[in-house]
């Protein structure tokens, strides 16, 4: 399975960016599903099914010692001219620990965690193939404030990845196991 650890926001956080980008909508871009909005926290890649019991186990215990903490999605940002994504703001300290704890959760459960980087908290909205200047999408959403919510689980989540040859057709996703922060 094709498998990441992340935060979901909830409907409201998806409704609130959603009516913010919808001006911006253009075919310039490849926009990501709102369905499969997230924020990362550790991704996995294809990990084999005898590891997942000890993947679980460890991911809850990393749910079990992070607090729930605010969170709210905030301006906008991108990588390259590649990839234009949402950020969040409030508890970005302990979204990163959390983020550190299931990416050391899964190495210790066997999983081979080859692209670990600073953790740099992002919702993926639109994608580029070929390279854009992602300028006037960033500049109009740099003041974007979501409403905060609070964090209050750890999602394993799995990636089915597109049929190869099917114009437009966008990962799904799948919260296969999600475990409550600490009380």
């Amino acid at each position: 399975m094709r498998l990441f650890a992340a935060v979901m926001p909830p409907p409201d956080a998806v409704d609130e960016l959603r009516r913010a980008v919808a001006p911006l909508r253009d075919d310039r871009l490849r926009w990501t599903d709102e369905a499969g909005w997230h924020f990362t926290l550790a991704f996995m890649g294809e990990v084999r099914d005898e590891l997942l019991p000890d993947l679980h186990a460890r991911l809850a215990r990393a749910a079990h010692r992070t607090e729930p903490f605010g969170l709210r999605i905030h301006g906008c940002g991108h990588f390259g001219d590649r990839a234009l994504w949402a950020g969040a703001a409030g508890g970005i300290d302990p979204m990163r620990m959390l983020a550190e704890r299931a990416d050391a959760a899964a190495r210790r459960a066997g999983v081979a965690m080859e692209h670990h980087r600073r953790y740099t908290p992002h919702l993926t909205l639109a994608r580029s193939r070929t390279g854009a200047d992602l300028r006037p999408y960033t500049e109009a959403l740099a003041g974007f404030e979501g409403t905060p919510w609070r964090v209050g689980e750890l999602s394993l989540v799995r990636s089915n990845l597109p049929t190869a040859g099917v114009p437009g057709e966008q990962p799904r996703y799948a919260v296969v196991e999600a475990w409550p922060l600490a009380a």
